[in-house]
């Protein structure tokens, strides 16, 4: 009986024919890019889908048709679609949902790449759905979560190692952001920047190759035209840069409270306990009736973003909007609906912008330039805050308006958008997510080296320990040993402190005999113990944090027997030859 070739043989296979690891992962990065806009041509239709089984209409935007609809269908879908999802993720689908780029974000950082394609494909489902009965979220962050399932399958199948595997994790990114937005430049920085976390050489190429060929699949099947078609925009005065500045500002503010506005939904869900599979149809409930007003809130907003870069809106019903479509989408997004926050956060940018170009235009007429400047400055702003991707944002916003024009003002509200929001709220809004799980991957990235090994590797049994009834003479005695902490122990071994030179030092010149100080009194309490069993990447953030060069090691957190030390030189040492050994088997299985 014939044996059926596995995922290791296919891929020895295919480096017998291209002879280098590299250049398969070229060739699977541009797999991965076809795949990922293949998948985001599907995700459309599945929107599409739901909206005419949900609505009767097609387009797959509620939105556009909602005015043309019964009052009591914009009420009954989103509560009734929010029902049926809700039940569906708590008894059929598998997997912790809904999920996004906060989870691609983790993959990359702390799973080496490796997502679950059932939990995946279950969570495109539940976005597109959710998108398609009026959820007022985004399909990007979706379309992103399976362009990089598809691929982290792909690199399972070949048996990838670590760094590959992550690479082209960013691979389906940027195919997925390039054919979600028409605008293959942004998919490749978006990748590097958000997800993969650096702009190395072995991973750009390969990003390049699969946003190439994302944005060639995307054409051929649906057109060139950007998301945004609009008219050449001017500025009409650099005496307008502090308005720019001040745009900044107020965007900043606005990104920061629809992440919280996010939060507050989800506190209160928890404070009132109400059920997980509730609460879409809670939110769809309270959605629809927001709907019966301002229908323009339904969805992900395309539409409403249009009609604020073309100035077509008074101040008005820029800022009544802008309120709306927040709440709505914090709402939607603090309850459990599938979806991203990508295109809500382009609307209520643009709106934010819209209404602050009016009051810029009534205030100086002859300086201020029109409302659709203000408004696609603001849409950029607002994003690139939100989403902690400043660079990829003022390119995507470059390639969705085709508009060069104004993008040096357009760098101006951003820089001062992300900065400020970095500043006072401390997270972008993915960040936000992984650190309401206690995740916590920027600045660390690398560190995912050191999370297989333990501190019992590095740990030193050659510490130098005193009883707590020490006299002077014998600490100085062992501190002539070796220059360095000495710790302090009860009779049973229990660690008691610690005395460092500066400790002695301020002993040096007490009076031998009764007066002299002992040990107990010279030792310090230690703000940080590690344990064997820990690993490396924890120990290092610790030591970094409180800047300790030497760090007692105990037995375990109910026994503090002190068992050894650990110094920062050794932990950056394992660092680095974990660096050098993961490079070796990357460059031998080339």
């Amino acid at each position: 009986m014939a044996v059926r070739p596995s995922g290791l043989h296919f891929r020895d296979l295919l480096l017998r024919l291209v002879r280098s690891e590299q250049l398969l992962l070229l060739i699977v990065a541009a797999v991965a890019g076809a795949a990922a806009a293949y998948a985001a041509i599907g995700f459309r239709e599945l929107v599409r889908l739901v909206t005419w089984a949900a609505y009767g209409i097609g387009g797959g935007n509620p939105a556009a048709y909602a005015r043309s609809l019964p009052w009591w269908m914009l009420i009954a879908v989103p509560a009734g679609g929010g029902l049926v999802l809700g039940l569906l993720t708590r008894f059929v689908l598998p997997g912790p949902l809904p999920q996004g780029v906060a989870d691609v974000i983790e993959a990359c950082a702390l799973r080496n790449g490796r997502m679950p394609l059932k939990g995946g494909l279950a969570a495109a489902f539940l976005s597109a759905s959710s998108i398609g009965v009026g959820a007022s979220v985004g399909r990007e962050g979706p379309i992103v979560h399976l362009g990089a399932t598809l691929a982290s399958w792909f690199a399972k199948r070949l048996h990838l190692g670590p760094s590959l595997a992550r690479t082209l994790l960013g691979c389906g990114v940027s195919g997925a952001i390039a054919a979600a937005f028409n605008a293959p430049i942004a998919g490749v920085f978006f990748a590097l920047e958000v997800v993969v976390g650096h702009y190395g050489l072995g991973a750009f190429s390969p990003v390049v190759i699969a946003s190439l060929v994302g944005t060639v699949v995307t054409r051929v099947h649906i057109g060139d035209e950007p998301a945004f078609g609009l008219l050449p925009h001017v500025v009409a005065s650099f005496w307008e840069v502090p308005a720019f500045l001040l745009l900044g500002v107020v965007s900043a503010a606005v990104a920061m409270a629809l992440m919280w506005a996010i939060g507050i939904v989800q506190r209160l869900h928890d404070r009132l306990r109400v059920p997980s599979w509730l609460q879409p149809a809670v939110a769809g409930l309270v959605l629809g009736v927001m709907a019966l007003g301002y229908p323009e809130i339904l969805g992900v907003g395309y539409e409403v973003t249009t009609r604020a870069l073309q100035g077509g809106l008074l101040l008005p019903s820029f800022v009544m909007l802008a309120v709306v479509k927040t709440a709505a989408t914090a709402l939607c997004l603090g309850s459990r609906f599938g979806g991203g926050i990508f295109s809500p956060s382009l609307a209520i940018g643009a709106l934010t912008g819209g209404a602050f170009g009016l009051v810029a235009g009534a205030l100086f007429p002859e300086l201020a330039s029109g409302a659709g400047v203000y408004a696609t400055l603001g849409m950029g702003a607002v994003a690139a805050a939100t989403l902690g991707a400043p660079v990829s944002t003022v390119i995507m916003i470059f390639e969705l308006t085709t508009d060069y024009g104004i993008t040096f003002a357009l760098m101006a509200a951003v820089a001062v958008a992300s900065l400020i929001t970095r500043q006072l709220y401390g997270h972008s809004f993915f960040t936000w997510q992984l650190a309401c799980r206690g995740i916590d991957v920027e600045g660390h990235r690398e560190l995912a080296l050191l999370r297989t090994r333990r501190v019992r590797d590095v740990m030193r049994r050659d510490h130098l320990e005193v009883p707590r009834s020490a006299p002077l003479e014998e600490v100085k005695r062992r501190f002539h040993e070796r220059h360095g902490p000495i710790f302090v122990v009860e009779e049973d071994g229990t660690l008691y402190g610690a005395i460092t030179l500066e400790d002695l030092v301020e002993a040096e010149f007490a009076e031998e005999g009764e007066g002299a100080p002992r040990a107990e009194r010279l030792a310090r309490r230690l703000p940080v113990v590690l344990f064997p069993q820990e690993d490396l990447a924890a120990a290092f953030r610790r030591c970094h944090t409180y800047q300790l060069e030497h760090v007692p090691v105990v037995r375990s957190a109910r026994d503090f027997h002190l068992v050894g030390e650990v110094r920062m030189r050794d932990l950056i040492e394992a660092y680095n030859r974990a660096l050098l050994e993961a490079r070796a088997q990357e460059q031998g299985r080339c």
